[in-house]
């Protein structure tokens, strides 16, 4: 599994970072990585702020056997070493979970973050917490972090982070209609807390980070459109 995901994940960044250099016309690369990336760190309370100048800590990730952020961190410090090399301008996006209207026709992982709560396949939902970022608001990043001269760095995309309770009881009232758990697994209760993002620096792009209710409103819209889910009707607006 950490070979699968880190080899294509570093090979991946720097050939883009090389493409844009050998062009020799292509100043600026606006490179999609991840909030994985930033908050993988077991000496970071719950809680805590984190912002852009975070690193989620290798070992830490290593330990736990979360490659998915390994990856992440490796490709994007692999990204910035070479960017550096090849005198290029980076802008990394760090998103959290993206959720909104889906182009493709399938569910993705994201997704099905949200979908298992609406089919009956989850009867529970996990003691953990999470941040949500709406697919718009991280398109709109990527955006204004090309096009804005002043652009540099890393840019957080991440909203409030909910415990999947919040998300299950947001879903509920806006969809009664769906089979959304109602009980938390295990019996420790809603204790995770999970970090809070900062995307203040983002803000300063002009970027607003919509609220995970729209967010997951719109999830839930897209996924009854292309047919993925039955259609129930909704309450109203987030």
């Amino acid at each position: 599994m950490q070979k699968k995901m880190i080899e294509p994940a570093v090979s991946g960044s720097r050939n883009v970072i090389n493409a844009a250099a050998d062009v020799g016309s292509v100043r600026r690369v606006v490179m999609t990585s991840s909030i994985g990336a930033v908050y993988m760190d077991s000496r970071r309370s719950a809680g805590e702020e984190v912002d852009e100048t975070c690193w989620s800590d290798l070992d830490h990730c290593r330990d736990t056997g979360n490659w998915y952020c390994y990856a992440k961190t490796v490709a994007e410090q692999a990204a910035w070493e070479l960017a550096k090399e090849r005198r290029l301008d980076l802008v990394v996006v760090n998103p959290s979970l993206v959720l909104g209207p889906l182009l493709q026709p399938a569910v993705n992982a994201s997704t099905w973050h949200v979908m298992k709560y609406l089919d009956g396949s989850t009867r529970t939902y996990a003691n953990a917490a999470q941040a949500y970022a709406h697919v718009h608001d991280v398109a709109d990043a990527h955006a204004r972090a090309y096009e804005t001269p002043a652009a540099h760095g890393r840019y957080l995309c991440a909203g409030r982070t909910l415990h999947r309770g919040k998300v299950c009881r947001i879903l509920a009232a806006l969809f009664p209609g769906y089979p959304v758990p109602t009980s938390c697994k295990g019996d420790a209760g809603e204790t995770a807390e999970g970090c809070r993002f900062s995307s203040r620096k983002l803000a300063e792009l002009g970027v607003a980070v919509t609220p995970a209710s729209q967010c997951l409103y719109d999830t839930v819209v897209s996924l009854q459109d292309k047919g993925l889910v039955p259609f129930v009707p909704a309450t109203g607006m987030p």
